[in-house]
């Protein structure tokens, strides 16, 4: 087992330590683009989402428009990742539903499963294991979970555009139909409405806000930060968060669930107090 994580900064709620305490020494050597991972999980069948431009579960004019799911290999992706195969689309294994331990738990015996400092600290093992990996151009578009979040990143980097539950009031929300991406055979991208009530999603890019539509932002508080290989990054359940990767960044995240406390309560007194008054 490596060693404890010692904590080398805390500010905010959010802790980054290193080095990191969630997988064996010779992880990096696993789980990298060729060699060891091809030739462990390379014949896996793996679910990965597909977008024209990268933005999965983003806004994209009058829709929140989720990926294409495709179901293939872990060869045939990472042929994609390391550019051996030309796409006309942006591949981003994201799926969040403990994708490592049920997808891949060949990888198991060098990554952890929980946190064991976590788990004890929370008194709970983790609701979900995910593994991540995918192209430059995936982003993640800015939103928040109910889940404390230990986002631990194995090689590459990851950068974070952070906002805490009290920027509430700055940060817009509107409501949006869901729709899928969808590849047709000439290679180009459809949006296809789903049947289902419209969703709530932020549309503002914090990267280039738009003060002009969204002024209260200005308000807004965020804070960046840049999680490198061997670094894990504490998110608390709530915070707001945007994300951006390196090319074949590989990561993996334990999200715990939250506690529906005191914090949430305030939480959500934040909430309808936005939607009484609108954003500030």
């Amino acid at each position: 087992m490596s060693p404890s994580p010692h904590f080398s900064f805390i500010v905010n709620g959010l802790v980054l330590t290193s080095p990191a305490s969630f997988a064996t020494p010779s992880v990096i050597g696993l789980l990298c683009l060729n060699g060891t991972l091809r030739t462990s999980v390379g014949s896996k069948i793996i679910s990965v989402a597909v977008t024209p431009n990268g933005y999965a579960d983003a806004v994209n004019g009058d829709r929140f428009v989720m990926p294409e799911e495709r179901q293939m290999s872990f060869s045939s992706l990472l042929d994609i990742i390391e550019r051996k195969v030309r796409s006309s689309g942006v591949y981003y294994v994201q799926k969040q539903c403990s994708n490592l331990t049920d997808e891949m738990p060949e990888l198991t015996g060098d990554v952890q499963t929980h946190i064991p400092w976590m788990s004890e600290a929370l008194g709970k093992q983790p609701d979900a294991v995910n593994f991540w990996l995918g192209e430059e151009s995936a982003v993640t578009s800015m939103h928040k979970d109910h889940y404390e979040n230990l986002y631990c990143v194995i090689s590459g980097r990851k950068e974070f555009v952070l906002l805490p539950p009290t920027d509430r009031p700055f940060i817009p929300y509107e409501l949006y139909q869901p729709a899928t991406y969808r590849q047709k055979q000439d290679g180009e991208f459809e949006i296809v409405d789903e049947d289902s009530p419209k969703v709530p999603w932020i549309p503002l890019d914090p990267l280039n806000p738009d003060f002009e539509r969204y002024p209260s932002y200005r308000l807004a508080k965020p804070l960046h930060c840049t999680v490198e290989a061997g670094e894990m990054l504490y998110l608390p359940s709530l915070w707001f968060h945007h994300v951006r990767q390196s090319h074949g960044c590989i990561a993996v995240n334990f999200w715990y669930d939250m506690e529906y406390d005191i914090k949430y309560n305030y939480f959500q007194l934040m909430e309808s107090l936005t939607s009484a008054v609108g954003t500030l």
